[in-house]
């Protein structure tokens, strides 16, 4: 495909808000305090996010730690870096908000997979039930509804060309409501292993940043891919495992992300990339999905797609799989095509892991169809689309992407295939609009 898919950001939801209230003395130096809220719900995930508020004096920079439950982990986090060993995971501070004046505030939002809430907060050391002396504080906790956020879905992921100045992030955020989006793509580049986005371009680019930035002040987030049709890829020119896990976590860090889609459309060294995919889990709770050709409707995946999944899971790698639904050969109509497709894939899943239940199977499985014309001559419509997307309100899939953000628009409705137009009559953003309805 010509670009080539958790966890991410507001869910519809009602959620318990449970806040520290701290009661001072007349007199008494208060010292900081640590809220947490528990933003948004939805099937087996929540969004929760961190408010801390300095006391009498400044903050030079914080760093806030909790335990989680087994059976719950973080995912995508932003305005932190995160830590992680076990159950017990730090946030600190970023570069832009660890100097908190004498009463005002920062605040840090993540994504846990699972329905644990922390336990054993510290701030800077210090229980957070504690941040004043214990005869002065109380603690308290209420429950408040939530209003659902305008549009938009963690469950919903569509991919941008990152490298492409327009559309922004944050502008399809304001025009759409969709509020999480997967970056394309992190490559090697002319250096070797040394991750820019497209290859060319500095991770930290002040166009890219300040996008990211203005999304998550919208209250989104992003996961980010790597590979694509396009290389060099990293998987390919880091020659070891600790050097693409240095990668990885690279530009995960550089965007505020934990959350990477690994998009496989050329041979890479399995063992290695599932080796540092399994070290990301295991030190940063990093939430991985692959995204694999489909060789047929009626087949799945192409057997190279289903032995880099194998080995994941030989390795215990806690892998989305993401089939890619486009360019592939089909019979009769496309939608339909599309879902057989995602079925024949669920049944490699089986093989993968035949202890799990059909249900299990699908929690685990993302759709990402490519919108418009496609490179091999199918046209997805708008009807093969709402198709693909009753498939996932039916069955619970754990996400939906598509390629691409750029190309949802009807700017070029005579059948070509372009980065930044369909390639059919369609409305600007219709294609978001019709996928952002999926709410797991």
């Amino acid at each position: 495909m010509s670009r080539s898919a958790l966890l991410a950001a507001s869910a519809a939801a009602a959620a318990l808000v449970t806040a520290l209230v701290v009661i001072a003395p007349a007199g008494a130096a208060a010292g900081p305090t640590a809220t947490f809220s528990q933003d948004a719900t939805w099937s087996g995930a929540y969004q929760g996010k961190y408010t801390i508020t300095a006391g009498t004096s400044a903050l030079s920079g914080w760093k806030l730690e909790f335990d989680l439950p087994a059976g719950s982990t973080p995912g995508s986090y932003w305005d932190a870096l995160l830590s992680s060993s076990g159950n017990h995971h730090t946030f600190t501070n970023r570069e832009y908000n660890g100097n908190v004046a004498a009463g005002a505030s920062a605040s840090f939002g993540f994504i846990v997979n699972g329905s644990g809430l922390p336990s054993n907060c510290k701030l800077n050391g210090v229980a957070c039930t504690d941040t004043t002396p214990p005869s002065t504080t109380t603690s308290t906790t209420t429950t408040t509804s939530v209003p659902p956020p305008s549009g938009g879905s963690a469950r919903v992921a569509p991919y941008i060309d990152i490298t492409m100045p327009t559309p922004s992030l944050a502008s399809t955020a304001d025009a759409t409501g969709q509020k999480v989006f997967t970056l394309a793509f992190a490559l090697g580049s002319s250096l070797g292993c040394d991750p820019k986005w497209g290859g060319t371009v500095d991770l930290k680019d002040s166009r890219i940043i300040n996008d990211v930035n203005a999304l998550r002040a919208k209250g989104g987030s992003v996961i980010v891919a790597t590979g694509g049709a396009m290389g060099p890829y990293l998987e390919n020119v880091c020659g070891t495992s600790d050097a693409l896990y240095n990668a990885y976590a690279a530009v995960l860090d550089a965007v505020g992300s934990n959350s990477l889609d690994v998009d496989v459309e050329a041979s890479i060294p399995t063992a290695t990339v599932n080796t540092a995919l399994k070290k990301l889990q295991d030190t940063r709770g990093t939430t991985v999905s692959y995204t694999m050709r489909i060789q047929g409707q009626d087949y799945g995946m192409d057997p190279f797609s289903v032995q880099i999944i194998q080995d994941a899971a030989a390795r215990g790698v806690n892998v989305i799989v993401n089939p890619m639904l486009m360019n592939f050969g089909y019979t009769g109509n496309w939608g339909d095509a599309m879902v057989a497709a995602a079925n024949a894939t669920v049944g490699q899943m089986k093989q993968i892991w035949p202890s799990q239940s059909d249900a299990q199977l699908k929690a685990r499985l993302g759709l990402t169809p490519m919108i418009g014309k496609n490179d091999t001559g199918m046209t997805t419509t708008q009807a093969d689309a709402r198709k693909v997307l009753a498939y996932a309100q039916t069955n619970h899939v754990n996400r939906i992407g598509f390629w691409s953000v750029g190309r949802d628009n009807g700017g070029c409705p005579n059948g070509s295939v372009s980065p930044s137009c369909s390639g059919i009559s369609q409305s600007t953003w219709e294609f978001t609009n019709i996928f952002k309805a999926y709410t797991g």
